[in-house]
């Protein structure tokens, strides 16, 4: 049976349509089951095209005129939700026309966007970012919330654990991955009263397909010892570039110190190999397609910088998501989750507002 449609923003990203539908195209190169709704100027998608003669039969494009720049506020962008490429690839998920969408543009456009057009699926407050992050591990971690939501409490925290494992054993493979919420300490005294209230429900929680081990600190997210890790969209999102940073400066620091000197460049022609192992680990295109969780569809968000290859990791991770129908795990876990042993205040009691993260 062949997959659904992928609806791709193609105006989206800092190269916008050459990247698009090139990385479009690669995904295809591997996967020749994808098809796609390319979505924004019909001439520029057309010219792109011409280079990638594989896409041709696979590809219907829908023509939009308007596009969400990067600098576009959330309340903005959703006035012009009908005109925009942005816009326009969320509601052919809504309609039934695509599967699900990709797009590298705004994120806070896309968060509004969505969360306005596909809604969120019952039993869930309010959707949530999950990247995969590299790790010293066999498998990546998963992170969540990282910049959807400023503010949570326990309610929001236990739904994004629920999903963030949903979305995990998909990745890994696993029944029951290790999911830990992040704090500044792992004593189990440590932390705010909505992370203390968020941990004793998970440690509650019985039927899941899910192991709660506590906490974990920033500086041990990426070591291979859990699989979801769970925060607030502030904090979250603060982590995740800190650890990008920290990537870049390694992979700048190698660089520069293997050009210093004649002796440098021949130790880097010996080491080259390891370092080009570490390259490819760090390099975020390797890791490219966060996905918002929690809504009646499936929306993926590329980096704004990634090249075609990372386009292709984003559109390959969307297929995989729709082959392994992750909306219906969610709901399924939810339904557990439901007739579980959680306190019944766990899944109850008032919404803290948030906004989307910038």
């Amino acid at each position: 049976m062949s997959l659904p449609r992928i609806a791709v923003d193609a105006m989206g990203g800092d190269d916008g349509v050459r990247v698009m539908v090139e990385g479009a195209a690669l995904a295809r190169r591997h996967h020749d089951q994808f098809k796609f709704l390319l979505v924004g100027d019909e001439a520029r998608i057309k010219r792109a095209l011409e280079k990638h003669p594989n896409m041709y039969a696979a590809s219907e494009i829908l023509h939009a005129e308007d596009v969400v720049s990067g600098e576009e506020k959330p309340t903005q962008a959703l006035r012009r939700a009908k005109t925009t490429s942005m816009g326009l690839a969320i509601n052919a998920v809504k309609q039934g026309d695509a599967g699900a969408a990709v797009s590298a543009g705004n994120t806070g456009a896309l968060m509004a966007m969505a969360k306005l057009a596909l809604r969120t699926m019952p039993g869930i407050d309010r959707p949530a970012l999950a990247a995969r992050i590299p790790t010293l591990g066999e498998n990546d971690v998963i992170m969540l919330d990282l910049g959807a939501n400023t503010e949570c409490d326990a309610r929001n925290l236990l739904q994004f654990a629920v999903m963030g494992a949903a979305y995990s054993r998909i990745i890994t493979g696993l029944d029951a991955p290790r999911v830990r919420l992040l704090n500044i300490g792992t004593e189990e005294i440590k932390g705010t009263d909505q992370l203390q209230q968020a941990a004793a429900q998970l440690r509650e929680v019985s039927g899941l397909s899910l192991q709660f081990e506590g906490f974990v600190e920033a500086d041990k997210i990426t070591r291979g010892d859990v699989e979801v890790v769970v925060t607030d969209g502030f904090s979250g999102n603060i982590a995740l570039k800190a650890i990008e940073g920290a990537a870049r400066f390694v992979g700048d620091l190698l660089k520069r110190s293997f050009t210093s000197s004649l002796r440098s460049k021949f130790g880097f022609l010996i080491s080259r190999p390891a370092t080009e192992l570490i390259r490819h680990h760090l390099d975020p295109n390797n890791h490219n397609g966060a996905v918002f969780l929690g809504l009646n569809g499936i929306v993926v968000k590329s980096h704004g910088s990634a090249n075609a290859a990372g386009v292709a990791n984003a559109v390959a991770v969307t297929a995989r998501l729709l082959e392994e129908n992750l909306t219906e795990r969610i709901i399924a876990d939810l339904a557990e989750l439901g007739t579980g042993t959680v306190n019944a205040q766990a899944f109850a009691g008032a919404e803290v507002q948030g906004e989307v993260a910038k």
